[in-house]
């Protein structure tokens, strides 16, 4: 009984593991990963640096906006030229006054889901395509100063494309309600 257990174990371990198949095959080769984790340690100061190294592109999905450091930053973008895309959930309106006045800088362009039952729970964005933020932290105070929450930068264009692929998704949908004059 031990040699036939001995002999499937080495079986088992010496067959090759089969390529990877469905969504994991499309899974695109990471280059660099930086993981953050808060409250603390500057954790507060992470997405404003990130959105000042922009050249020429942000396209933003976040379920909520209120951090007005971050809202500063993206419209400073926007007046350095940076074309910035900001996909906004739907029920977020009762705090809105930074995407209010973050509406009106130039090169800025915000969209909000249609309200539904469903959440755009996306704390996502991507930045010239070749770099991508994630994780669980909203782009707020709270998400940034207080709360337990994962942050990851992952530095791969084949990353930050499949991003922008699933944006363009969300950017188009025709029941989007546009926020400003753009």
């Amino acid at each position: 009984m031990r040699l036939m257990f001995a002999a499937a174990l080495a079986a088992f371990s010496l067959t090759p593991a089969p390529p990877p198949a469905g969504p994991l095959s499309l899974e695109p080769t990471i280059a660099g990963v930086r993981l953050f984790y808060g409250p603390g340690g500057g954790f507060d100061g992470i997405d404003a640096r990130l959105v000042a190294r922009a050249r020429k592109s942000i396209d933003m999905a976040a379920y909520v906006l209120t951090d007005r450091s971050l809202a500063a930053a993206l419209g400073e973008a926007g007046a350095r030229g940076v074309k910035v895309r900001i996909y906004l959930d739907g029920e977020d309106s009762d705090r809105a006054a930074a995407v209010e006045r973050l509406a009106f800088a130039p090169n800025v362009e915000i969209r909000r889901k249609a309200p539904s039952r469903d959440l755009m729970h996306l704390k996502s964005y991507s930045v010239d395509g070749r770099l991508l933020r994630s994780g669980s932290a909203n782009f707020s105070v709270s998400g940034a100063a207080y709360q337990d929450n994962d942050l990851i930068v992952i530095e791969s264009p084949a990353a930050a494309t499949a991003f922008e692929e699933a944006f363009e998704r969300l950017w188009r949908r025709s029941d989007n309600r546009r926020i400003g004059m753009k």
